[in-house]
């Protein structure tokens, strides 16, 4: 462990002065709760993904700036039990370690909250991973794994409901053959006094056990807080310095800063991974991509650990894409909200043909991974193009052979916003977020975009409906998703020749 002196925070609202690890994400896009861990060389990152499945994408980098998506953790249903599949239930916080040549990742499927947390683990991390083991004796949420010298695994997590609320940190010895505790459970280290004290990461570093937390709600309050002993049971002593991690009450373009997990380099340096929003528009401002991952460094200070997070420069990462589905399987971008991917869609030699469901909407979905994007879909006899947060929070346009339907949802409203006739056989789409037409406050109302839905036809782009970007926010939606990209049928013939993505400004002002 490397000491430094203490970099001291200066309180109020600071002009942000920081490099572009500071605000630009490391992971852009809904990829919320970051969990990572090194292998040698090699760093490996996951993330929750709740009601959309495959679940828990995983990531690989050699430098902890760039990284690549390598699979999804939870690819078969049998890992991840469907429920009821709602909005913003699925899969939630978990832990990424290795440990005795194996991966290990432990999480919990609020769809299935009564089964307790899931324990796969893997020899090669971008899978196969094993069958769950499961664990009804934790109920509750963002569990933990730590190893002492002698090989005991400890599980911490919150114990929490969704009648009553939490009910604090608790930590059992755990086997991980069976998922059966070794002692009953006991409480630890319950925070320094916020609210939501949740997402704990035990580690052993130099003479002590930390203890990092998560508390004051993932929202605008979201913080950083360590304590430590010496001995992972506890007793703990708070850093005097709590919370040691936080954008609250800042002008800080990136708000809700949390739910950190510490990582060592090989030359003994240390850096965290945590989530944050980017919020953009009038007061209160809001965040549309969902709850993304940045990185910070860090340093050591009287033991305890002091963030940087100007440390990093962040390379703007290549989130443009086309895919044309000529590859007999999909990309791992392309995810299913409470449904079965072979339900949705198949690749043929044709491309993608998009599968009426048999009841229900079925969906086909990437994630937006940039503040300002446009994207086109190549339509072959007819099928829906739409941006969504959740069913009652989308618009997109509809292809029927013979026209073209713009509409919009928000909440219990669903309203036709245009028409345009079109010939039969093929169109292009376009969806896009453009810099919203309304100024600020107090002059205006502005939210963080406009949504703009468009016909392209051969010799101009026909603007068929612009929306306010606000009714596509967490603010409004809620819940703890971001947005994303849909396809889905309209009849047999709903066929996708191509879709293309691409950022159009720089995610750093």
């Amino acid at each position: 462990m490397t000491a430094s002196e203490p970099q001291v925070a200066v309180p109020g609202p600071q002009v942000v002065t920081h490099g572009s690890g500071a605000v630009r994400p490391i992971i852009s896009g809904f990829h919320p709760d970051p969990t990572i861990c090194r292998v040698g060389e090699d760093y490996y990152l996951a993330t929750s993904s709740f009601e959309y499945f495959p679940g828990a994408p995983i990531f690989h980098s050699r430098d902890l700036v760039s990284w690549r998506q390598i699979g999804n953790i939870l690819d078969r249903r049998s890992q991840f039990r469907l429920g009821n599949g709602g909005p913003s239930t699925g899969i939630y916080a978990g832990t990424l370690r290795h440990h005795g040549g194996r991966f290990w990742f432990i999480t919990t499927n609020v769809s299935e909250f009564g089964e307790g947390h899931l324990l796969v683990h893997a020899e090669d991390p971008a899978g196969p991973w094993s069958e769950p083991i499961l664990i009804p004796e934790a109920i509750g949420i963002d569990p933990d794994l730590a190893w002492d010298e002698d090989g005991t695994c400890y599980l911490t997590w919150h114990v929490l409901d969704f009648t009553r609320g939490g009910y604090g940190i608790r930590q059992a010895p755990i086997d991980l053959t069976t998922g059966r505790f070794l002692e009953p459970a006991y409480p630890v280290w319950q925070g320094s006094g916020m609210s939501a004290a949740e997402g704990p990461h035990l580690y052993r570093i130099g003479e002590y056990w930390y203890l990092v937390l998560a508390e004051g709600g993932t929202e605008r309050g979201h913080s950083v807080t360590v304590a430590r002993a010496s001995s992972p049971r506890g007793p703990f002593e708070a850093c005097p310095r709590n919370p040691v991690f936080t954008h609250r009450s800042s002008i800080h373009p990136v708000q809700n800063v949390g739910h950190a997990d510490l990582v060592q380099a090989p030359d003994g340096d240390w850096a965290a991974v945590y989530l944050g929003a980017r919020t953009r528009g009038s007061t209160p401002g809001f965040h549309v991509l969902g709850r993304e991952t940045f990185l910070a460094g860090v340093d050591w200070s009287d033991g305890w650990p002091v963030f940087d997070e100007a440390r990093f420069d962040v390379p703007e990462a290549d989130s443009g894409f086309t895919d044309r589905f000529t590859h007999p399987r999909l990309d791992p971008r392309w995810v299913v909200p409470g449904g079965e991917p072979s339900a949705v869609a198949s690749i043929d030699a044709d491309g993608l043909r998009l599968l009426v469901p048999e009841r229900g909407t079925a969906l086909l979905c990437a994630r937006v991974r940039d503040l300002a994007w446009s994207a086109d879909v190549v339509l072959h006899g007819s099928g829906r193009f739409s941006l969504r947060v959740d069913e009652r929070h989308w618009t997109g346009l509809t292809y029927d052979g013979k026209k073209v339907v713009a509409e919009v949802r928000i909440g219990q409203m669903h309203q036709v916003l245009a028409t345009a006739d079109v010939p039969p056989g093929e169109v292009t789409l376009r969806i896009q977020s453009t810099t919203p037409l309304s100024p600020p406050v107090p002059i205006g109302n502005a939210g963080p975009d406009d949504i703009v839905l468009s016909l392209l036809r051969l010799d101009r782009n026909q603007e068929l409906a612009r929306l306010d970007g606000r009714y596509f926010s967490t603010e409004v939606a809620s819940g703890f998703t971001g947005r994303m990209l849909a396809l889905s049928a309209v009849r047999d013939d709903s066929r996708v020749r191509q879709v293309s993505y691409r950022p159009t400004i720089s995610v750093v002002d």
